[in-house]
C-alpha cells in the first residue's frame, strides 16, 4: 500500500485562513496576495499530558481551587502588567515592532530572575550566542544561573529543557523555531501551531513559565495572531514611537490578571529603565503660557496618568480643512470638533485642526474628551489654559460633560503633582464621598468647561 500523499493547502499569512486552492484575496481577512502554499504531512500530535488528564466529570462546586503562586521578575512594571508576577507553568506571548526592545526586556527580566536564584534558559533563534552575551554585558553583571541556547530546532530545545529543568524559559522568537516533523517552513501557520502547542504542553506538565517573542505584521498584529493568541495564557504588546525613548507594555489577554494595566519604561544605553512616576515625566516639557495645551487625567488600569494634550487650529490653506490626531483615536477627535462648532459656536469648518498627545502616549479613554475640547478652544481663541488646571470628563454629542469613573484616584494624582484645580463633570461632583485636597470646578457643558479652564474668560 502506497503511503498517503501529503496534503497541500494555501494558508493566509495574516489570519491563518486555509484554502484547498490558491486565491488572490483571502476570504478570512480580505488581504490580497497573502495565501502561500504549504505541504502538510499528517503527523501524530503530542501525547496528552497527565496534567490535563481527567476522564470523570464532577460538579463544579467539588473542584478544588489551586492557588497560583507568583514569582517576581525583579521589574515592578512588568510584574504590574502580568498581574503581580509570573505564574509558574504559564505561557506568555510578547509582541512588538522590530527594535522596540522585546529582547532587551526579557533579557533583563531573565537576568533579574537568575540573580534571585531561579534557573533561566534563554533560547535565541535570531542572534548568535556572542551577540546575546554582549548585550547582556551592557545590561549589567551576568548571573551564573542564566543559561543560553542558540537553537531553532524544537526537539533540541525540548531536550535541553528536560535536562536543565529551568523555572523560566524565553523563546526569542517563536517564528524562527521549527519542528522537524513538519515539512513547512519556520514561521508558517503549521509550524507556529505545532511549536506553541508543544511548548504549552511542557509548561503545563513540568511547570516552567515560558515567554514567547512574536513578530508583528504590517498591521501591528502578531504574525499568525489567532493561532498564537488562543493558545497562550497571556498576550503582551510592547509599544512605543521609534523617535521617543519611552515604551509602554500592555496586556491584551491575561488569564491570571487584569488586561487594563500598563507598564512604562524608558530605553537607555544601559537597557530599559522603569518609570515609576510617569505623570511627572510626561508633563516635564510643558511651556508656561502656551495656547492650545491642556492637561488630561487618564486611567490606565489602576494607575492615574496625567498627560499633556496639544492642539493647533490654523486656517486651511487649500480650502479643504485637515483633521489630524496623534496619540488619540481620530473617531473620538472628529465628534469633539463637531460639538465645538455646533454647540459652542466655533467656526472650524475652514480651519485645520491638529491634535496630539505629548510624549508618544496613546490614549483611548472617554475621560480625555474634555481636555481635547479645551485644548482646541484654547488654540482657536488664542487664550492659554490656566496652568494649574486639569481637565477630565466625557463630551457628549449634545455638548454635555458626562461623568467618569475612578474620580478619586485622578483627583489624588492631580493634587500630588501640585495642580490647583480640576475642571470636572457636575454629575461626579455630587457623588464625592470625601473632600479632595484640590479645588473643584464642576461643569455641565463644554461651553462652561471652556470658561472655567481658559484664562481671561
Amino acid at each position: 500500500m502506497s503511503p498517503a500523499k501529503p496534503r497541500v493547502v494555501f494558508v493566509c499569512s495574516q489570519c491563518g485562513y486555509e484554502s484547498p486552492r490558491w486565491l488572490g484575496k483571502c476570504p478570512g481577512c480580505g488581504a490580497w496576495n497573502t495565501l502561500t502554499e504549504q505541504v502538510e504531512a499528517k503527523q501524530p500530535g503530542p501525547a496528552p499530558s497527565r496534567h490535563w488528564a481527567s476522564s470523570v466529570a464532577m460538579p463544579l462546586v467539588d473542584v478544588s481551587i489551586v492557588s497560583s503562586p507568583r514569582v517576581s521578575t525583579g521589574m515592578a512594571e512588568l510584574d504590574r502588567v502580568l498581574g503581580g508576577g509570573v505564574v509558574p507553568g504559564s505561557l506568555v506571548l510578547i509582541g512588538g515592532d522590530p527594535g522596540i526592545g522585546k529582547s532587551t526586556l526579557l533579557l533583563q527580566a531573565g537576568t533579574a530572575l537568575a540573580a534571585g536564584g531561579q534557573r533561566v534558559l534563554y533560547v535565541t533563534g535570531e542572534e548568535s550566542a556572542p551577540q546575546v552575551r554582549g548585550q547582556a554585558e551592557r545590561l549589567g553583571p551576568v548571573p551564573g544561573n542564566l543559561w543560553l541556547l542558540a537553537e531553532t530546532n524544537l526537539e533540541a530545545i525540548l531536550s535541553q529543557i528536560e535536562a536543565l529543568h529551568p523555572q523560566f524559559v524565553v523563546i526569542d522568537s517563536v517564528q524562527t523555531m521549527f519542528s522537524p516533523d513538519l515539512p513547512a517552513a519556520p514561521g508558517s501557520v503549521g509550524q507556529l501551531r505545532e511549536c506553541a502547542g508543544r511548548l504549552l504542553v511542557v509548561a503545563k506538565s513540568t511547570g516552567p513559565a515560558v515567554f514567547l517573542v512574536g513578530h508583528v505584521t504590517k498591521g501591528g498584529e502578531i504574525a499568525g495572531p489567532k493561532v498564537l493568541e488562543h493558545i497562550v495564557d497571556t498576550v503582551l504588546y510592547f509599544e512605543g514611537e521609534r523617535h521617543y525613548s519611552y515604551r509602554i507594555l500592555r496586556a491584551y489577554k491575561n488569564r491570571f490578571g487584569s488586561t487594563n494595566e500598563i507598564g512604562i519604561f524608558e530605553m537607555t544605553g544601559e537597557g530599559l529603565r522603569e518609570v515609576a512616576n510617569p505623570s511627572e515625566v510626561f508633563l516635564s516639557g510643558r511651556r508656561a503660557g502656551a495656547t492650545g495645551t491642556a492637561v488630561a487625567a487618564s486611567m490606565e488600569g489602576t494607575r492615574p496618568l496625567l498627560v499633556e494634550v496639544q492642539a493647533l487650529v490654523a486656517p486651511a490653506g487649500l480650502g479643504v480643512p485637515r483633521r489630524v490626531s496623534t496619540g488619540l483615536n481620530y473617531n473620538r477627535v472628529a465628534p469633539i470638533i463637531a460639538v465645538l462648532e455646533k454647540r459652542v459656536g466655533m467656526s472650524l469648518a475652514s480651519q485645520d485642526v491638529y491634535v496630539k498627545v505629548a510624549g508618544g502616549v496613546y490614549l483611548d479613554e472617554p475621560a480625555v474628551d474634555l481636555a481635547v475640547a479645551v485644548a482646541i478652544a484654547s488654540s482657536y481663541r488664542e487664550r492659554p489654559v490656566d496652568p494649574g488646571v486639569v481637565c477630565l470628563g466625557e463630551v457628549g454629542l449634545g455638548g454635555e460633560v458626562r461623568a467618569v469613573s475612578r474620580l478619586e484616584a485622578r483627583l489624588a494624582e492631580a493634587a500630588r503633582l501640585a495642580f490647583e484645580a480640576v475642571v470636572m463633570p457636575e454629575a461626579n461632583y455630587h457623588r464625592l464621598s470625601a473632600t479632595p485636597q484640590i479645588a473643584l470646578r464642576p461643569v455641565a457643558s463644554v461651553e462652561e468647561a471652556i470658561r472655567a479652564a481658559l484664562t481671561g474668560t
